[in-house]
């Protein structure tokens, strides 16, 4: 009876995440709301379930941790590659989309996120040159009584932990991401997002459609074509002001 009451919440909650937007955690909100107060992460102002007041501990370079979380262990990130771990932590953190992919074992969690390759790639090639402990940044740290993270193994740079963008992003945080075979149905952490994600998050998805070769074919053609859309503004807006 315990166990079906335990499997019965973990169902429920599960299901209250995926309606609400919001993973469970110690920074998440129970349901997604604006914040216009943001220091960073400000890509889910307009309905963000982190509070403002969480984007505090990334407003300032170099980030030294966030939570119990020391992002320096191996010395300060390089700008670059600071900027694309923030772009995910303030995803996993604040996205109302985030709980889209939660993890089946536990709703503090995600799974299987797809990023696009172009933006592994670029991550990578941003942090290839600074240095790094820990293969699975979820697992792979040696934890000490108050709960923040210690090296076990030691200092060696990213281009040698990793051999390139996809085993970057298919590793370093566990299952939490995987590489898009798609060009668009894929996440960039920035503005794009938003096409993605409604085709997404619509019944005939990637995930939903990789029965259907046709039909994922043409989410595929319906999502190019209104990125271009997308597009065609933002350069006709950057041409007017050079």
């Amino acid at each position: 009876m315990l166990r079906f009451a335990i499997t019965l919440f973990a169902i429920i909650t599960s299901s209250t995440c995926q309606k609400y937007g919001c993973l469970e955690g110690d920074t998440q909100k129970p349901k997604p709301s604006p914040e216009s107060d943001m220091q960073e992460c400000t890509l889910y102002s307009k309905s963000s379930c982190c509070y403002a007041d969480f984007t505090e501990q990334l407003a300032h370079s170099p980030v030294i941790k966030v939570s119990n979380s020391y992002w320096n262990r191996c010395g300060q990130l390089s700008k670059s590659c600071e900027d694309f771990t923030k772009k995910i932590e303030c995803f996993y953190r604040c996205s109302p989309h985030a709980a889209r992919w939660i993890h089946p074992n536990d709703t503090a969690a995600i799974q299987a996120v797809p990023l696009c390759q172009s933006f592994c790639d670029d991550w990578y090639e941003a942090c290839k040159d600074d240095s790094i402990c820990a293969r699975n940044w979820l697992t792979d740290w040696e934890w000490d009584e108050s709960g923040e993270n210690h090296c076990k193994n030691k200092c060696i740079p990213y281009s040698e932990m990793y051999a390139n963008g996809t085993d970057m992003c298919q590793n370093m945080w566990g299952e939490s991401f995987k590489v898009s075979k798609s060009s668009c149905l894929c996440l960039q952490m920035n503005k794009k997002d938003t096409i993605a994600i409604k085709y997404l998050l619509s019944k005939s998805s990637e995930e939903s459609s990789s029965s259907s070769s046709s039909s994922s074919s043409s989410e595929e053609h319906a999502c190019q074509n209104k990125l271009l859309k997308f597009q065609k503004p933002e350069e006709e807006e950057g041409e007017q002001t050079r």
